[in-house]
């Protein structure tokens, strides 16, 4: 007969943490939330090759990562996976965007030759947004530099509408310029020293490779955090599929990606096996994630298959529907705490960890903390991520209050039956996910602060200061649900309600 787990599965909300001792240098600035992202040689003293400085990662979704959530997440310390449900040239230039996007270096986009017109100027100015514009001999991104134009340049109503470029220009003789290799330390202290709001960065040859400005600067005194590769470009991760992998690795690697994950609902199976040898055998230099899973078997097999990190959870989304159409699942935190084990054990044995993020099922902002106590490395977000300005979904007004629009990969929306179609007949495809709306919350950065720091109060609060000391020494509780009512305020009138995360 079938095997039927004799204890029932539970979420997060299930659990609340008991304090430990808080010792003296127990405090806030002492905590450390850095965790390991790929597999490593743990017990031979080998040194993660690929760690974040804070636990949390954006879901590969439509609704949720592209580039420009993906720069913002890594400026927090954090991993964006860029959705994998688009052409292959998309996402690889979404991936090479962000790259581009060097910490503190801009790669400008909005470059015009001498001889265009200020109209023409105005248009690209409107397209871009961008004030400062780089005038090159060609008007390519990579031209020879000859001048800067700004919007305190010129006035298009003192000017006439075939007036070139060149006229209005602060021209090259006039400009501080830097040379390529330049440190973001010099390159700011030139800028302040020369009193100027952008310094251009040419090559031996005089072409422009990039733009540092005055406003950057700030930003990256803002961002102590921002997680960064060898070359000073931000960390970013691709979703992939078990069908295209072949042809879609190869131009995310060029595009230089630095991590990628199968998604799939489910990752127990054949294809995903296949594609993670198929992969590594081709590239042995690939870091690929896989998954979901949700109990030991799922975990040793992926493992074996060579995952670089596995993900936890089938059905736990805010917007996932799995559970209601298949009966497929289990509850979050079970899932969670069991293939921890199964990664504990699986350690011990072969002497490599291999980090587990829990995928699903975070409601709450100390659900995260659970989730690393329960054993969790990192954890991925979908609907929290997707309430952010920097998010890539329409802000709405709908019944008076701001929204965001958010969807399932498993939606109609996406488009994307192939990865939940095995194979069946046509029209057999069904849904898994929703079409929704999120309350809109804001800039990434002020949240994810204010997430981390509920975080790192509540490890300290346990005495501890790391996250493997978290997994290690907390003490975790099952509640009932009167006393999940008596956590909260209760028996008065709230002023002013505050709306949880």
């Amino acid at each position: 007969m079938a095997y039927i787990f004799e204890e029932p599965s539970h979420t997060f909300d299930e659990y609340l943490l008991v304090p430990g001792y808080t010792g003296p240098d127990c405090i806030p600035a002492n905590v450390s939330l850095q965790t390991p992202v790929v597999r490593y040689n743990k017990k031979a003293g080998e040194k993660c090759p690929l760690t974040m400085n804070i636990p949390m990662t954006s879901a590969v979704m439509q609704a949720v990562s592209d580039d420009k959530l993906a720069v913002a997440l890594a400026k927090e310390g954090g991993i964006s996976f860029i959705f994998g449900s688009q052409t292959i040239e998309n996402q690889a230039a979404m991936v090479a965007r962000v790259k581009a996007y060097k910490a503190g270096f801009v790669t400008s986009d909005t470059n015009i030759g001498p001889d265009n017109t200020l109209t023409e100027l105005v248009e690209k100015v409107e397209q871009t947004g961008h004030s400062t514009v780089a005038v090159t001999d060609d008007g390519t991104a990579n031209g020879k530099l000859v001048g800067i134009i700004t919007d305190r340049d010129f006035r298009m109503s003192h000017c006439a509408p075939d007036a070139k470029v060149k006229d209005y220009m602060t021209p090259l003789a006039n400009l501080v310029l830097a040379k390529d290799g330049i440190s973001l330390e010099d390159a700011n202290d030139l800028i302040w020293k020369n009193k100027i709001n952008q310094l251009p960065v040419v090559d031996n040859n005089g072409k422009l490779v990039y733009f540092v400005f005055r406003k950057d600067a700030a930003s990256h005194q803002e961002h102590p955090l921002e997680l960064l590769d060898n070359q000073k470009r931000y960390i970013v991760g691709a979703g992939i599929n078990t069908r295209d992998y072949m042809e879609r690795v190869p131009a995310l690697l060029e595009a230089g990606v630095d991590v990628m994950t199968l998604d799939s609902s489910e990752g127990f199976t054949e294809w995903q096996r296949r594609a993670l040898q198929d992969i590594h055998a081709k590239w042995p230099n690939a870091k690929v994630g896989a998954g979901n899973v949700v109990d030991a078997d799922g975990f040793n097999f992926l493992a074996e298959a060579g995952a670089d990190f596995v993900k936890i959870g089938i059905g736990g989304g805010s917007i996932c529907i799995t559970r209601e159409q298949k009966g497929i699942g289990r509850g979050q935190a079970t899932a969670t705490i069991e293939v921890a084990k199964a990664r504990d054990a699986y350690y011990e044995k072969t002497g490599i960890y291999i980090p587990i993020c829990s995928d699903g099922g975070i409601v709450y902002d100390h659900h995260v903390t659970l989730a690393l106590a329960m054993g969790a490395d990192f954890v991925m977000l979908g609907r929290y991520f997707a309430r952010f300005d920097e998010s890539p979904t329409n802000k709405l007004i709908v019944n008076g209050n701001y929204v965001k629009e958010y969807w399932g990969e498993g939606s109609n929306r996406a488009r994307n039956w192939q990865r939940y179609d095995l194979g069946g007949k046509k029209g057999m495809a069904f849904e898994e996910g929703v079409d929704s709306y999120v309350p809109y919350a804001g800039s990434l950065h002020d949240n994810v602060t204010l997430t981390c720091s509920k975080v790192i109060h509540a490890m300290c609060n346990c005495g501890v200061v790391n996250i493997p000391d978290l997994q290690k020494n907390a003490k975790i509780t099952m509640v009932s649900a009167a006393s999940i009512r008596e956590g909260g305020a209760h028996d008065v009138i709230v002023k002013n309600t505050v709306k949880a995360n």
